[in-house]
């Protein structure tokens, strides 16, 4: 996948430097909109935000799965409960994507072997393969079935939330056309890599900046 001499730059030791602070997702105040309806009952306050992704609408909107089987009724109690689920699966979220980027550098290292005649490493490349695919695709998960926040506002103009989503749809083709390519076209599947882990990588960091 990546040449091994490509971790040996600076801008990656920086990267690697960056990773030791991990970035938090911008904390929200649901809890004290909540303490502000629990103090005026009697006023009519949305507990869904009006822009959910369509994930969130399928399973948690009003007419959603959940909603309708009665699994998760749409209350101010039930939906302090999702807060606090949202914040677990999105700091899960963050955890697993550290944790591929790191095995993405790894395979790079592998991959860089690879290419350079030392085949015993095949089966251990496959193998980091499969392991990042499963990182990879259980943190998108976390990402697109957490329950909605409460209040969900577009913001004009590019931020670090738009950008981390604007460059999932980066990361996630170059990860379906790295599979694609694997044992196809080699030097596709090389740059479809290089794009995965350049892409993701940033994603990962841009909450920093």
């Amino acid at each position: 996948m990546i040449n091994e001499h490509f971790f040996k730059k600076p801008q990656i030791l920086l990267i690697l430097f960056s990773l030791s602070f991990c970035v938090q997702i911008e904390a929200q105040t649901e809890q004290d909109l909540f303490n502000i309806i629990k103090e005026d009952e009697k006023s009519i306050v949305p507990l869904l935000p009006e822009r959910m992704i369509f994930s969130q609408k399928l399973f948690w909107g009003t007419n959603g799965l959940f909603r309708k089987t009665g699994i998760v009724p749409l209350n101010i109690k039930m939906r302090q409960k999702e807060l606090k689920v949202r914040r677990v699966m999105l700091k899960t979220h963050q955890v697993i994507g550290y944790a591929t980027l790191l095995a993405m550098m790894a395979e790079g290292i592998i991959g860089g072997k690879l290419y350079n005649g030392n085949y015993e490493l095949y089966k251990t490349h496959k193998t980091m393969g499969s392991l990042i695919k499963i990182g990879y695709f259980t943190g998108a998960g976390l990402s697109l079935f957490a329950p909605p926040p409460l209040i969900n506002k577009k913001v004009k103009g590019l931020n670090s939330i738009k950008a981390h989503k604007l460059l999932a749809t980066v990361h996630f083709s170059a990860m379906l056309s790295t599979n694609y390519f694997s044992n196809k076209d080699r030097v596709a599947h090389r740059a479809s890599a290089y794009t995965l882990f350049g892409s993701f990588a940033t994603a990962v960091l841009v909450f920093k900046f």
